[in-house]
């Protein structure tokens, strides 16, 4: 799997770099959106500046390639996901915490209407 989908020597260089630190940033990243009343664009747009980051981090460190499109698609798919969650999280918790006339939670991710 080495080299496939990750550059480093070791999976917990790749772990630690975009599954944790880049996840948490992704996942605060969609709060943020939510919080702000914006929408799925806005998401995309700092989903892909932030996979930029998280290949600079891995250039920067851990002597990575800086701008292989594999790696970066897979980052950044990776980190999107983590954004797309922490986005509908706080945006259900939102929706329903302020419009708690309207809606209720039907899961974590999504409300209905009451």
């Amino acid at each position: 799997m080495q080299g496939i989908l990750y550059e480093e020597p070791s999976i917990w260089q790749y772990l630690s770099i975009t599954i944790i630190m880049g996840g948490w940033t992704a996942w605060r990243t969609g709060k943020s959106v939510a919080e702000n009343w914006q929408n799925y664009t806005t998401l995309v747009i700092y989903a892909l500046l932030l996979g930029v980051a998280i290949r600079f981090i891995h250039h920067a460190l851990f002597h990575g390639t800086m701008l292989a499109p594999p790696y970066y698609i897979f980052d950044t798919v990776i980190l999107s996901s983590s954004a797309f969650f922490g986005f509908l999280f706080h945006r259900t918790r939102q929706m329903t915490k302020n419009y708690y006339w309207l809606y209720e939670k039907s899961s974590p991710l999504s409300w209905k209407r009451t």
